[in-house]
């Protein structure tokens, strides 16, 4: 189910996956950084970026991808959590696959949508996402106790000390 209508210039899209609806600001003039038609929506769980070449998990750790899409609330890891994460899912060779890791903050800024806001990421391909930061693999030079990670609820890419807790999604291919 999709609505749109124009609150001043913006476009508010409400998504429904899952039973549950998400509402997404969308500005329309603003031609999108990552428009649905970029991406393949694999039947597994799996989402094909075209023009980078990964293969993204299309719901966050925590939620449960199926029929619906994503259902389930994301889940907070601290960054040495985030990648054991990827470790049990390679593991448990999670969704058929066993080379995921932990994008590195070019390859997570890489699915910013800068024309919407809240969150800033195309709900279309990648529904349920929460408007919250996810982990990079990118640790910080010069700082040991900090890395990267990329917020989809307005600021982009950021640092952050690697004890606090943000989502995970993961990636294969690429580098």
């Amino acid at each position: 189910m999709k609505q749109a209508w124009i609150t001043g210039v913006l476009l508010l899209v409400t998504v429904s996956c899952g039973g549950a609806v998400w509402a997404q600001e969308v500005n329309e003039f603003i031609r999108p950084s990552a428009p649905t038609e970029r991406f393949a929506v694999n039947a597994d769980g799996t989402v094909s970026d075209t023009l980078t070449g990964l293969t993204w998990q299309q719901c966050a750790q925590g939620q449960t991808w199926g029929a619906e899409g994503c259902s389930g609330t994301a889940a907070a890891f601290t960054w040495q959590q985030a990648l054991q994460q990827v470790q049990t899912a390679n593991n448990d060779a999670a969704l058929g696959f066993s080379d995921w890791r932990l994008p590195n903050v070019k390859e997570l800024t890489s699915l910013v949508e800068i024309a919407c806001y809240d969150p800033m990421i195309n709900l279309e391909v990648f529904p349920a996402t929460p408007s919250s930061g996810f982990w990079s693999s990118s640790p910080y030079e010069g700082f040991s106790v900090a890395a990267w990670y990329v917020n989809f609820d307005e600021s982009g890419a950021d640092l952050d000390l690697k004890e606090i807790n943000h989502a995970v999604k993961m990636v294969r291919g690429g580098r």
